[in-house]
């Protein structure tokens, strides 16, 4: 067996980052597959399933073919509402990863999940409740039903406005999505709890069975939506199909994560975290370290929204609008898959830095540095960078990855090439953040990356109002104001993080001067037989 001694101390980041990164492109991957879109098509294509007689045949597919496009939208409407909304519980992943020294601190992570759960089920259950119709009751009857009712009609306009209104859809359109939202209720304490303990497998440097457990997810749906398609659900509730295949991969991941944890960690971990391992984590000290990073994460969601909006607005909604919409559509898997998996290189700080007291526990036998981690992580951006460069500047690669995948035309295709040239260029920013905010991280100093969440939305939004004058239009117009965006957001990162060390290298000056004075007062103390021979001196004198 070839060795390459050079490489000792960069395999064990080696081993733990590729199956990350496999699973990120994996996730991208399987999101193109498992749309909404895709489930609606086959949904088209069971119709036959529900009507057996000639005659009544075509009203059939007609019916489900209806069917399936509401579908469409409203599934598709609330689980962009429910990622929005609580999808940066994921983050918690974080709080596992630095946090979680001991059985009592899982417990104190658990807890907080259970509690945000409970929070985003009542939140959906919130949202499907429907608006009293008051030009349809009598009015002893809707005295009594305002009584026995009166908080639910207080909230149930929520619902009603955030769908219907602020996204105008029709009746049948926001019924079905706050009906969708409603059997959505659960998937995030779901979610969250897989993620925490991917994050305490992750600080014990379990990462492949967290990849094994993400792309488990993705197959699960994959297989229980081509079962749900053979069943009666096509006919009678086609909005199930994908939600029911969403939660069996989500119980698929939990299971996987919450059996590894107990299997490789509970028993070697302690019950109480000891002052050499930092002391014991408090839920105060979770969700102070927990809400800089879910904002940045909200502040990422609705990015693309925003631009999507600005896009088709700068061309006043017209055929070309609607033609840069889609462009952005397709290009946005396609420019992310070389470049989204380094965003995984936040978690290797926390994981390996020895200055961590936490890792006391974990990293015994480790010959990472500080050092390796750096250039391990410049490795990684040249690497990302080159496989953009070769899929996004080679003649006609990327306009095969868009027909061969994505699945569009290939004159469609050639017009997606500019926008995935400036992704090429997203690799930068991306590894400066991550790399930063996993140091930030292993400091629990998270607090300081609150203001580049702002900064981005100003500088995303500032690049789609003022691009547009220098002549800039279309997609090119969203993919560069991302990438804007982007830079800002690193920027602000960077000047945080700066802030940051500027302030330790000072406490530990300060400190040092310090110990200096208290050595030097010790030396300059005369020892104690010295002082008995001057006293007794003085006492012949006398």
């Amino acid at each position: 067996m070839v060795k390459f001694p050079a490489l000792t101390n960069y395999w064990p980041l080696i081993r733990f980052l590729v199956p990350l990164g496999i699973t990120n492109i994996a996730i991208d991957f399987g999101e193109q597959v498992q749309t909404p879109e895709h489930i609606a098509i086959a949904i088209c294509r069971q119709a036959a399933h529900c009507n057996h007689d000639s005659k009544a045949l075509n009203r059939g597919i007609a019916a489900v073919k209806e069917d399936a496009v509401e579908m469409l939208a409203s599934y598709g409407l609330a689980y962009s509402l429910m990622k929005f909304f609580t999808g940066p519980m994921s983050d918690f992943k974080n709080v596992g990863l630095v946090f979680v020294n001991s059985k009592r601190d899982r417990t104190k992570a658990v807890l907080c999940m259970v509690v945000a759960g409970a929070v985003a089920a009542i939140f959906h259950t919130l949202i499907e409740l429907k608006p009293l119709d008051l030009s349809k009751e009598e009015p002893e009857t809707l005295k009594e039903e305002a009584e026995s009712a009166l908080h639910s009609t207080a909230y149930s306009d929520l619902g009603y406005y955030i769908i219907n209104k602020l996204h105008h859809v029709d009746e049948s359109v926001g019924s079905k999505t706050r009906r969708a939202f409603l059997y959505l209720a659960a998937f995030p304490f779901m979610d969250a709890m897989a993620w925490t303990h991917a994050g305490i497998l992750l600080k014990h440097k379990y990462s492949f069975l967290v990849g094994c457990a993400s792309i488990s997810d993705v197959i699960a749906q994959v297989v229980f939506v081509a079962i749900l398609l053979h069943s009666h659900l096509e006919c009678r509730e086609p909005l199930l199909i994908p939600i029911l295949s969403l939660y069996m991969g989500a119980l698929v991941r939990c299971t996987t994560l919450c059996l590894g944890y107990y299997r490789n960690i509970h028993d070697v971990i302690p019950d109480r975290s000891g002052p050499e391992m930092g002391g014991e984590a408090t839920i105060r000290k979770m969700l102070s370290f927990w809400w800089p990073l879910a904002l940045i994460l909200a502040t990422q969601r609705i990015s693309r929204p925003i631009v999507n909006l600005f896009v088709s607005r700068d061309l006043g909604g017209s055929s070309s609008a609607t033609e840069a919409v889609a462009i952005l559509t397709a290009t946005y898997p396609v420019g992310h898959m070389p470049y989204g998996w380094l965003t995984e290189i936040r978690a290797v700080y926390p994981a390996f830095d020895k200055n961590n007291p936490s890792n006391k526990l974990v990293n015994t036998n480790s010959t990472v540095t500080a050092t390796h981690i750096k250039k391990f992580t410049f490795v990684c951006m040249a690497l990302s960078l080159t496989l953009c460069f070769v899929m996004f500047w080679t003649p006609n690669v990327s306009e095969k990855i868009l027909v061969d995948i994505i699945g569009v035309d290939f004159a469609f295709a050639e017009l997606c090439v500019v926008p995935l040239r400036i992704f090429s260029f997203f690799p930068i920013p991306v590894t400066v953040r991550a790399h930063l905010t996993g140091w930030l991280m292993t400091l629990k100093k998270t607090f300081v990356l609150a203001p580049s969440s702002v900064l981005r939305i100003i500088v995303l939004i500032t690049s789609l109002i003022v691009l547009p004058y220098l002549g800039v239009h279309g997609a090119t117009l969203g993919v560069g104001s991302l990438l804007a965006g982007f830079v800002g957001e690193s920027t602000m990162v960077a000047i945080a993080a700066c802030y940051v060390y500027r302030k330790q290298k000072k406490k530990r000056n300060e400190n040092e001067a310090a110990t200096e004075g208290e050595d030097s007062a010790m030396t300059d103390m005369p020892h104690t037989e010295e002082m008995t021979d001057i006293v007794e001196m003085r006492e012949e004198n006398e």
